[in-house]
């Protein structure tokens, strides 16, 4: 190896470290990989990380920090199995949101989606689940994934507009004890 060869690889080397992480698509065959990987991460995300839960049809996006695990595994099993993760942290809960777009299939056009809508609203009716038009969520993802990383799980659903969206935030700290908090530091 020549001088200018050996430089060049101490270079690459150096700069190994600060190049932008691009994590690949992962298909899972129906497997439980994606419970470990969701178990890997969740111990590591904290407020303003998202895990998604998508219909089959979501899109590979290219931002770093945007990894995606196809799981062809059932849509509302996957959900389930977030939330029950999630519930179990002691570190972040989820803020949901939903596609506007999703009360407006009818059912003659993506069979199905009637049954989903019940399901899905048996499985949130205590919680509160923000409703915005799918490319203002999409948009909040993608200013998020500048900073902080995204997990999505693909399912094998095969229903428009089904995509159930969580944002993290913190489990021990509130947003109304974080606006006292702000206020605080205002007066003095």
């Amino acid at each position: 190896m020549g001088l200018m060869d050996r430089r060049q690889a101490v270079s690459t080397l150096a700069a190994a470290p600060f190049a932008a992480v691009k994590r690949e698509a992962v298909k899972d065959a129906g497997g439980a990989g994606w419970k470990q990987v969701l178990a890997e991460r969740l111990p590591l995300y904290g407020h303003r990380n998202w895990i998604v839960v998508a219909d089959s049809a979501y899109p590979a996006q290219s931002r770093s920090g945007i990894e995606t695990v196809v799981s062809d595994a059932d849509h509302l099993e996957v959900l389930h199995n977030v939330l029950a993760a999630l519930s179990a942290s002691r570190h972040v809960r989820p803020i949901v949101y939903q596609d506007k777009e999703l009360k407006f299939v009818p059912e003659h056009e993506a069979p199905g989606v009637d049954d989903y809508r019940r399901q899905l609203g048996a499985l949130f009716k205590n919680d509160s689940v923000h409703v915005l038009p799918h490319e203002e969520i999409i948009a909040k993802l993608d200013q998020a994934g500048q900073t902080f990383e995204i997990f999505i799980i693909k399912t094998n659903l095969t229903i428009p507009y089904t995509s159930v969206f969580l944002q993290l935030d913190c489990a021990y700290w509130s947003a109304d004890a974080e606006q006292r908090l702000r206020a605080t530091m205002g007066n003095s």
